[in-house]
């Protein structure tokens, strides 16, 4: 299966300081999160010693089939479903019954679906009344090139926007970094600039999405090992690092909780 530097390894160094973020909102939901707790797009299972254990049964759906194979075996006691969405459906391929879960945990997946809408429309209908969605993606205003795995990006109105179509009661706030996490986001930035500085005719922004995906994983794989060899940052930021913010405008990611 090829391996796209969209699916963050915990084991390579040098996807660690993305790793560490992606890490981070888990630990947050840990401590809030309890019940039926459903996790929308849960991938190789980043989050799922901390979920398991603060919720009293656990759900993950995922299109991937064979890691949800694997985390099955894993996490027996645990429901695990391969299915596309949306919209949310069971292991029998019927909808998942309305009013179901009291948490809802979708970590940067929204950013990968085409019908952005339905997914929280699907979101609103499995949650119990006073149910919560809690939710992360990238901020499009910290984008340093276009990510050709993400059908749109957002910023921190539209984002709320979409989700106050249907959810009424949103707190909406960020994941932000240390001077340390920051100090490492600069020397990405100049780096990236140095590898797009070639795109003179701006085709990252008019090729479709498919044919970047190779070119993207390939330059950023380069430039994440090119980083880590610069002054050894990347190497030592950890989740601590990251941080919630109240400006959700002004963070690298949002990170929204939304009441049924």
């Amino acid at each position: 299966m090829y391996k796209t530097t969209e699916i963050t390894s915990a084991e390579i160094a040098s996807d660690n300081p993305v790793h560490q973020r992606l890490l981070f909102p888990y630990v947050e939901a840990a401590n809030s999160v309890s019940g039926n707790v459903l996790e929308i797009g849960c991938g190789w299972g980043r989050g799922l010693e901390l979920l398991t254990q603060a919720a009293d049964h656990y759900t993950g759906i995922d299109k991937n089939a064979e890691l949800i194979a694997a985390l099955s075996a894993e996490y027996p006691k645990s429901t695990f479903i391969a299915a596309n969405i949306p919209p949310l459906t069971g292991p029998n391929g019927k909808p998942i019954a309305d009013n179901t879960f009291d948490f809802i945990v979708t970590f940067q997946v929204i950013e990968h679906i085409e019908n952005d809408d339905l997914f929280i429309r699907e979101a609103h209908r499995v949650l119990k009344p006073g149910g919560k969605l809690l939710l992360t993606t990238v901020n499009k205003t910290f984008s340093l090139t276009r990510n050709p795995w993400h059908v749109r990006e957002y910023y921190a109105d539209g984002l709320k926007n979409l989700i106050g179509r249907y959810f009424s009661t949103i707190d909406a706030k960020g994941i932000h970094g240390n001077g340390k996490v920051m100090t490492y986001y600069e020397q990405n930035k100049e780096s990236v600039k140095k590898l797009t500085r070639f795109d003179i005719f701006n085709l990252q922004y008019k090729l479709p999405r498919r044919l970047l995906q190779v070119p993207y994983d390939l330059m950023n794989r380069l430039n994440r090992n090119r980083l880590l060899k610069a002054d050894g940052i990347a190497s030592e930021i950890n989740y601590t690092d990251y941080l919630v913010s109240n400006d959700p405008a002004g963070s690298l990611d949002f990170f929204y909780i939304a009441t049924k």
